[in-house]
């Protein structure tokens, strides 16, 4: 199966298209705690999900720039969303570095979600023709709309100790616990999945150190530039979108209620002419411009690989965590900066600067986009130290 793939600006087009929907739905998926249906199947029929499909399977095998635009865009309509289809892209995009039957299986459904965590909590016994699966996964984002699910678990090396196994397990193999009751993010419904001796064959199954290494299982998707990227910068890429989104949602949503505020228990009738005012936009908008440079350095630094073939190096995958880090930085600032001006009335649940800020806040606290382990990493190889980690 294949299919035209739409260039970027008809993509973004496309969600342009799926803004009102997306925001009408916005309070609705952060009370209900999940996506609305009409949600998922307007974003199903704009090919969203298709971004990191491979193309034989009827996906767009989208760059790294289109993702970070399209994102954005959802972002900045409902954090959830946004959030949730970058998890979708990247998960979609490990199961294009499995085994073309494990594939087969996977994008039966071109539209299909796959949803994951790079934590091992779980163990993986070998048996006959593969493993058996026992644990729980904390974190799952998308989850209650996915049909897969990457999980990662504890499994025999060759050397006789433990390593960490990524497999591919269909989500009605597992049972879901709906534990998704947090400060921001809500709509996401990234509740948690248990495994209980659940059978996965060995074609679903690879060593994370390989997949860290770029050794790939994948013979159809050996040819395509895209599949042969690292892990983690492409998942940087991904994320970064949705704080990037998040920002100028914020920001929008700010100077959109400037004309009918006052600064109380002051002579201000009209915020709009004080000048904290001016600051605070001013300061938030460069904040975000420069999140947004981050986050377009990470994806043109993906891109620019892509269409060279040049090798990564080690400062490159490093940097690419300290762009994440900073992105995730600039943009919990800028809202923060909004925040503060928005006044009492903001705390209402109809005011989409509340919410933006929990999202924010909350993605703040993901180890991977943590700023401050980014931003440490980076300078240990900037100090002529090794890294500290294997998520590179």
């Amino acid at each position: 199966m294949s299919t035209d793939v739409p260039p970027r600006m008809e993509l973004v087009r496309r969600t342009e298209e799926l803004v009102p929907l997306l925001r009408s739905h916005a309070a609705w998926t952060d009370e209900h705690r999940r996506l609305h249906e009409e949600v998922i199947e307007a974003m199903a029929a704009a090919g969203i999900f298709r971004m990191r499909v491979p193309t034989r399977y009827g996906g767009y095998e989208s760059d790294a720039g289109t993702v970070l635009e399209t994102i954005s865009r959802i972002s900045g309509s409902d954090g959830s969303a946004g959030w949730n289809t970058a998890v979708w892209s990247i998960s979609n995009w490990i199961a294009g570095l499995f085994p073309d039957e494990a594939q087969d299986e996977v994008f039966a459904d071109p539209d299909v979600r796959v949803c994951g965590v790079l934590s091992p909590t779980a163990n993986a016994e070998p048996t006959n023709g593969g493993f058996v699966v026992n644990g729980r996964w904390r974190f799952i984002s998308g989850a209650l709309h996915s049909k897969w699910q990457v999980v990662l678990a504890m499994g025999p090396a060759p050397d006789g100790s433990q390593w960490p196994v990524m497999a591919l397990v269909p989500m009605s193999d597992l049972e879901i616990v709906d534990d998704w009751h947090t400060a921001g993010l809500r709509g996401t419904g990234s509740v948690s999945t248990v495994a209980k001796q659940v059978f996965v064959p060995q074609h679903r199954a690879l060593p994370m150190v390989a997949i860290l290494a770029e050794q790939y299982a994948s013979t159809a998707n050996a040819g395509s530039p895209l599949f042969r990227q690292p892990l983690v910068p492409t998942g940087c890429a991904t994320f970064a979108a949705t704080a990037v989104g998040l920002a100028k949602a914020a920001l929008e949503a700010f100077l959109h209620r400037l004309g009918e505020r006052k600064i109380t228990y002051t002579e201000y009738t009209s915020q709009r002419e004080a000048p904290i005012t001016h600051f605070q936009v001013a300061e938030a908008a460069m904040k975000t411009d420069e999140a947004e440079f981050h986050s377009q350095r990470l994806a043109d630094l993906l891109d620019g690989k892509y269409a060279s073939g040049e090798a990564w190096q080690l400062v490159d995958r490093v940097r690419a965590r300290a762009d994440l880090g900073r992105v995730f930085q600039l943009t919990k600032e800028a809202v923060g900066v909004l925040k503060t001006g928005s006044g009492g009335t903001s705390i209402y649940d109809d005011v989409p600067i509340q919410r933006i800020d929990r999202d924010i806040q909350t993605l703040n606290m993901h180890a991977l986009m943590h700023p401050n382990t980014n931003a440490e990493l980076y300078g240990r190889i900037l100090c002529g130290l090794s890294p500290n980690t294997m998520y590179l």
